[in-house]
């Protein structure tokens, strides 16, 4: 999903974060003093915000919480950050709400975590946690917050096909066209959050319980927030159900391509 503003004067910034290349814009001299050194500021604090986002939940780093939550032996436990506790939480209820489709345990063990508050327990020992599939709409969603904070009335956070817009900026939205290359216009986004995911071949379908040989498809979800909106790609990629009842519970809407 490429995301292009066709209006106004924006100071936009990228910087490689949660295996893809994330951009974050403001209204030039929108932050808080009404000048370029704010807006900086402002977009600093963004990226810092996915920055720990990603120190906390990725696999691949040995200080995370996930990393250190699969180092521990069954029915033994961990102090976790507040952004994990989120994720994690948010995680618990839409399995449940989708009868066990979206499972940050792949598979190894939908009941094997318990997290309660900042306590995160293993509670059996195959069970592992890969919140990739959650944790970059979270991250676009504080680095949202942050923008706010610092004063920020409109801008956008694009993380790879996870996409924020707030305020009055208005974002029009190029999908990848994936069986004949180039991009088409979708959509138009001002004020909510959209999620975009390809699911099929060579991509993290089979993960998902998507058998690779499937028929590929590309599945869009706006929503109000993007941690509902990322995580919820998923849910319709394996139910393949562009009304699934979880998206009426996030306030969401789905589109499969």
């Amino acid at each position: 999903m490429n995301a292009i503003d066709a209006t106004g004067t924006w100071l936009r910034r990228a910087r490689p974060l949660l295996g893809t290349l994330v951009e974050v814009a403001v209204r030039d001299g929108g932050a808080r003093g009404d000048t370029a050194g704010g807006a900086g500021a402002a977009v600093r604090a963004a990226f810092d915000a996915i920055a720990h986002v990603q120190a906390r939940m990725s696999r691949f780093d040995p200080a995370s919480d996930v990393s250190r939550f699969h180092a521990l032996a069954a029915g033994e436990a961990i102090t976790i950050d507040p952004v994990t506790t989120e994720v994690l939480q948010a995680a618990r209820w839409l399995q449940g709400v989708t009868g066990d489709v979206f499972d940050v345990s792949l598979g190894s063990g939908a009941r094997g975590w318990r997290c309660n508050g900042a306590r995160l327990e293993r509670l059996a020992p195959g069970a592992t946690l890969d919140l990739g599939g959650i944790a970059k709409g979270l991250a676009v969603d504080l680095a949202v917050e942050a923008l706010r904070r610092h004063g920020c009335a409109s801008g956008w956070v694009n993380a790879g096909g996870d996409l924020r817009v707030f305020g009055d900026a208005s974002v029009a939205v190029m999908l990848r066209d994936e069986a004949h290359g180039g991009v088409r216009p979708f959509a138009s986004l001002t004020d909510g959050a959209l999620a975009s995911s390809h699911f099929g071949p060579g991509s993290r379908s089979q993960a998902w319980g998507l058998d690779r040989g499937a028929r590929a498809c590309h599945v869009s979800v706006a929503a109000p927030r993007c941690l509902w909106a990322d995580a919820l790609t998923k849910v319709v990629a394996v139910s393949g159900d562009a009304r699934h009842r979880a998206l009426e519970a996030c306030g969401a809407r789905a589109w499969l391509h």
